[in-house]
This record gives C-alpha cells, structure tokens and sequence, in this order.
C-alpha cells in the first residue's frame, strides 16, 4: 500500500562557495576539482524537488570562506521548535555554527542553545518517534548526546560508527517513517554492540548492502512517502517500492566530492517555535 507524505519544512544553503581545499573526511579530495555550476544545478534540482513534492525550503545564506555551508543538515538539530546548535569538530567548518544560531534567531526562535560539547548537528542525530539516535565516533561525542537528551527531553540512544568512511549517522542511517520509528541503514558502518542495539530496536529495518552504502545511499530524505536518495543506490529502490515507499534517485555527484549528498543537503525544521503565529 502506498503510505502518506507529510509537508516537511527544510532549510538548505545554496553551494555559492563549494569547493575542496582541505580534506576533513575519506571522500574529500582537493585534488579533483569542482564543477561549482554542475554543483549548483544538481543542488537546485533536490530543492526544487522539494517543493514539487509540497515541501518549503527555507534559505541559509551562503557565506564566503564557508565552502561546506551547503552541507546545511550540520548546523543544528530542530525538534519541537526547539534549536540545538552545533559545535564542529574541525576549525574549518567551526563558524558555520553561528550563521545557523543567528538565522533562527533572526526568524523567532526563542529557544536557541548553544552547545558546550562537539555535536554536528543532523549529521549525527536522527530523530523519531521515540528516539533521537546519536552518532558517536568521529564528529560527536558520547557528552552530546548527553547535552541533546537534557535539552530536548527525548531519549537518546548512542550508536558507535567504526568506519571513516561513515563519518556521520545520515551516512549510515535513513529514518524512513518517523512516526512509526521505521528506518534504513547500513550494518558495517556501527560496532557490534550498537548492530545489536540497531536490530533490538528496529528488527523491521531495512537492511542496506555494502555497494549501496558506499554510494551514499543512506544519505537519504523521507517525507514518510518519498524517499530521495542518492541514485547510484540501486539496490536500494525495490526494497523500498516494496514497503510502499516511493524512491526519487538524485544526482548530486558534484556535492559527493564534499562527501555529503541529499541528507547532508537539507535539515529538517521540526515543529514551530514557541509562541510563534
């Protein structure tokens, strides 16, 4: 049975800057150059898909210096309206923290924190129905989910990466339906402990094959109906159209060589702040 499509608000940033000078993660190359119109044309293609889909896309502001601010899922994490903010790991990313802290409070978000411990945002926590689950291992530490639970109330489970290759959780991890803590994800990239942890919490998950993995195919965005992804993820679409979802292939190869694609583009604005109209 088809399923049903809930109107999701994103906020993204467009690639005006994008470009690999440094390497911060296993997919980056300064060595192979980017494309920037390529870039751009592939990035105004997921937002646009978004609003076909009948989903808003709020706009960040790219800033010069900032080449990794189109990877816009890292600046924050937005539950219930509320804002936790991120702290990056490595100094070249650092400052894109406070363009994400300044753009909602700029738009009436009163609850606003900024974190004491490193966490990168949507990057390392994903959020459902009854969890937030915390990537831990690379970028964020154990602390942030600690900070995380504290600040939003949820429980947090910690999940431990092993693979650098699977740097963040949304390289690793889709939440498909959140409502019905339903989710995707790749075994390889999580220690044995956090596996089983994954398979006692979600024994109905769908289980990712190492070639789809690699091709960044968790690195996915779910409305509860669609699922954009990655379209060099092929094995990924009939098990998909198979528990009624409807996958939506996107090209963002130019976006890949930064070692982000469609989650690293886009982060969720869950709920609106309180108070607001």
């Amino acid at each position: 049975m088809p399923r049903d499509a809930s109107p999701r608000r994103y906020l993204m940033c467009p690639p005006t800057h994008f470009r690999v000078t440094y390497s911060i993660n296993p997919w980056m190359d300064p060595a192979k150059p980017v494309d920037l119109p390529l870039a751009l044309a592939q990035w105004e293609d997921l937002r646009d898909r978004y609003r076909a889909l009948g989903h808003t896309v709020e706009l960040l502001e790219p800033r010069p210096g900032l080449p990794d601010m189109v990877f816009a899922a890292n600046g924050a994490t937005v539950v219930d309206g509320r804002v936790l903010g991120a702290r990056f790991l490595y100094p070249e990313r650092a400052a894109e923290a406070e363009a994400h802290r300044a753009w909602f409070r700029a738009r009436g978000y009163p609850d606003v924190h900024e974190p004491e411990h490193v966490n990168e945002g949507e990057g390392d926590f994903a959020v459902t129905a009854s969890y937030l689950l915390a990537g831990r291992g690379f970028r964020s530490t154990s602390l942030a989910g600690d900070e995380a639970q504290e600040f939003f109330g949820r429980p947090v489970i910690g999940l431990d990466l092993v693979d650098p290759r699977y740097y963040h959780l949304d390289t690793a991890l889709c939440v498909l339906d959140d409502a019905a803590d339903e989710v995707m994800y790749y075994p390889g990239a999580f220690s044995p402990g956090s596996r089983r942890v994954l398979a006692r919490l979600f024994p109905d998950a769908l289980v990712a094959e190492e070639a789809d993995a690699a091709a960044l195919g968790l690195n996915a965005v779910s409305d509860g109906r669609h699922v954009l992804l990655p379209q060099a993820a092929v094995g990924l679409f009939a098990p998909l159209r198979r528990r009624g979802f409807e996958p939506v292939g996107m090209d963002l190869g130019e976006l890949l060589k930064g070692g982000g694609s469609v989650k690293c583009c886009t982060q969720e604005l869950r709920g609106t702040p309180p108070g607001a109209a």
